[in-house]
């Protein structure tokens, strides 16, 4: 059970005044972020027009394990970064200074053949699973259980008992196909802080940060990632309800 720091995501730049989307503004909230107990950091690099990008991700990678040597970082391979099949692999294949593990989801067409890309280039794989249908199709995959983590997300999903629904449905096929890979929980905006408690129920990892909500468990408005960062691992540590 860890508490993974999501520090950015493709949030816009106002969404919080503290967004990190530079390399100096990454690194700063990574450490920042590691010092308030995250195990490990998932970035989404961006590049000078502060836009996601996948040809960012050396610099961006490099800077950040300078200032938190020996912590796991993975990054999003999302479709929508580079919005092509072709300059998503590309831009995969000129990674020269790789992450521990990057995030694949399921549920975008070209998933299988982004897994094996990364398989070949030695990095680790973070399974996305928003639906039954992706775990169904994951469980599909030959060598399914080749993966680093399975991460079930349900960020299109704001109602709570609709979004527990779809993720006991999840675990219920991961279960019926005896997957045996460690789980990471979270929710989106609205559902960030009961998944958090959910993750600590089920003693499955979770993740935090302005990638997945601005909001402290209170309601307030979090000054900065490492606000939310140690609001969650308080809830794992059983210090907070």
């Amino acid at each position: 059970m860890i508490v993974q720091a999501c520090i950015n995501g493709a949030r816009p730049r106002d969404f919080h005044p503290l967004i990190p989307l530079t390399i100096d503004a990454m690194v700063r909230d990574a450490a920042a972020s590691v010092a308030a107990g995250a195990a490990e950091l998932h970035i989404h690099p961006r590049g000078a027009d502060g836009k996601e990008s996948l040809a960012a991700v050396d610099d961006t990678l490099g800077a950040i394990r300078r200032a938190c040597p020996g912590t796991l970082i993975g990054v999003s391979t999302g479709a929508w970064i580079e919005g092509d099949r072709e300059k998503t692999r590309e831009g995969i294949r000129c990674w020269r200074v790789l992450p521990d593990y990057a995030s694949v989801n399921l549920s975008e067409d070209d998933a299988p053949g982004v897994i094996q890309l990364l398989r070949q280039k030695g990095v680790g794989i973070e399974v996305g699973l928003a639906s039954v249908a992706d775990a169904e199709r994951y469980t599909s995959l030959e060598d399914h259980e080749r993966v680093f983590r399975l991460l079930i997300e349900l960020d299109d999903e704001q109602d709570l008992q609709r979004a527990c629904d779809i993720r006991d449905g999840i675990i219920e096929v991961l279960e019926r196909s005896r997957v045996n890979r460690p789980i990471l929980l979270h929710g989106f905006d609205g559902t960030v802080w009961p998944f958090v408690r959910s993750a600590r129920e089920r003693r499955y990892s979770t993740r935090i940060g302005l990638e997945d909500g601005k909001h402290l468990p209170d309601g307030t408005i979090a000054s900065d990632n490492a606000a939310l960062v140690a609001a969650a691992v308080a809830i794992f540590r059983g210090q907070s309800n």
